[in-house]
């Protein structure tokens, strides 16, 4: 009794791995982005904790960008204001990521401190 072949052809193969490889390379291109989100929002929170006027608060959130290394946003960006006798600090901001061609992913990213 014969059994029919199971698998995948090479052109599935090739088309998976294909998929995979598009994946990857946008991850790898997306990454950078989101680890420098989380360096504002941790810079941006310490500059909250630290400061008590608008000036200091924009000043140390300025000193932590030059440490570590972003360029999205400056102290300029943030705006400050308080709630509950607490300082909040609030930003917005894009990223652009090229593909190829005339494609485009936009990343709108948004934080506030806690």
């Amino acid at each position: 009794m014969k059994q029919k072949q199971r698998g995948v052809t090479f052109l599935g193969v090739a088309f998976i791995g294909a998929i995979v490889a598009v994946v990857a390379v946008v991850a790898a291109q997306v990454a950078p982005t989101v680890m420098e989100y989380q360096a504002i929002m941790k810079a941006a929170q310490r500059a909250a904790e630290s400061g008590s006027t608008v000036l200091e608060i924009r000043n140390a959130f300025d000193k932590s960008k030059a440490a570590d290394y972003f360029e999205a946003i400056s102290g300029r960006d943030l705006e400050i204001s308080k709630e509950n006798d607490k300082i909040v600090v609030e930003f917005a901001y894009n990223k652009e990521i090229h593909l190829a061609g005339p494609a485009y992913i936009l990343m709108k990213y948004r934080g506030r401190t806690k």
